[in-house]
């Protein structure tokens, strides 16, 4: 009886000692030396998953990671998606991951005002996307962070972006200010893509679409820079000083030689700009030029405009750029 007595013990010592080990085992670091990323595809299984984990050298053994999850684990199924496994993370981590999907967020951001050819460069260049696109309508696409997994589709990325512009400007719209210069959402567009080119400065959005509304209802050409350069680099930078014979083209952007609207946006509009124009400020002002600060000062007559023009040309010239 007292060998009996002596081999349960030992037996239940042994047992204590395994379970021990397996708890140690299980919320102990894992042998990842550097971060790992891995894919868990729809419908795989954990032990499918398991031999992910191996493979990658997230976890010792996907056998042993199986059992453990039944026995240590919530019991919770485990969700699909891309996951960045941690150097040295736990297998109970792991499986915690797993199990409430918080998968790797991949990010690509349009700034405010940038041109649709160079959005579809950057949706082309962003990594681990799937499928191609041409360049999207001009002013289509709403500026923001956008989060995407791995084998996205970059059509699924634009048609995101298109679907928040389209809601953004039909809020705003909803909202906007009586007797606007613009009748319609499109027009709203198109003004606020001039107005997100002429100025970086928050403070002055409002009183830049002050002054191009009020030309729209006197009729007077709106005169802006960033429209003659559109249909010759379709919004990237231009890289020099713009032509005499730039600023005499007839085309349906040129705003030195017509009155009204170029015939599209000239880039992608963020919220501000949006709202902007469709609460642009209370002014009587016609003209702007900068103010070499960064910024720009305003005139209500033609009179003072050229006296601003003949200030920001002395302080050029103080520069060397004249």
């Amino acid at each position: 009886m007292r060998r009996f007595g002596c081999l349960g013990l030992v037996a239940a010592l042994v047992l204590i000692g395994t379970a021990f080990w397996a708890i140690h085992d299980w919320r102990g670091a894992g042998p990842a030396a550097k971060d790992i990323t891995i894919v868990v595809a729809p419908g795989s299984s954990l032990a499918k998953a398991a031999e992910r984990l191996e493979a990658a050298g997230a976890i010792r053994s996907a056998r042993r990671f199986t059992l453990f999850a039944k026995f240590l684990g919530s019991g919770a199924g485990i969700k699909a998606g891309e996951y960045r496994i941690l150097a040295h993370v736990s297998q109970a981590r792991i499986l915690q991951l797993l199990q409430t999907g918080k998968t790797m967020q991949r990010l690509v951001t349009i700034p405010e005002g940038m041109p649709s050819i160079m959005a579809q460069e950057r949706i082309t260049a962003a990594p681990e996307l799937t499928g191609s696109i041409g360049r999207p309508e001009e002013g289509s696409l709403l500026p923001d962070s956008y989060s995407y997994e791995s084998g996205a589709t970059r059509r699924s990325i634009v048609d995101r972006m298109q679907r928040a512009m389209t809601a953004y400007l039909a809020k705003a719209w909803a909202a906007r200010d009586p007797g606007l210069a613009v009748k319609t959402p499109e027009e709203a567009l198109i003004l606020a893509s001039i107005v997100e080119k002429e100025t970086a400065k928050a403070s002055e959005r409002t009183t830049v679409a002050a002054v191009y509304s009020n030309r729209l209802k006197q009729g007077i050409p709106l005169g802006a820079d960033p429209t003659t350069i559109y249909p010759i680099t379709l919004g990237k930078p231009l890289g020099r000083r713009i032509l005499r014979s730039e600023l005499e083209a007839k085309n349906d952007w040129n705003t030195y030689k017509m009155t009204g609207l170029p015939k599209t946006p000239i880039a992608n509009p963020g919220r501000a700009s949006i709202d902007a124009v469709l609460h642009p400020a209370h002014s009587a002002a016609l003209y702007f030029v900068a103010d070499g600060t960064g910024g720009h000062v305003f005139a209500n007559t033609y009179e003072q405009h050229q006296a601003n023009v003949a200030k920001w040309y002395a302080i050029r010239r103080a520069r060397g750029e004249m």
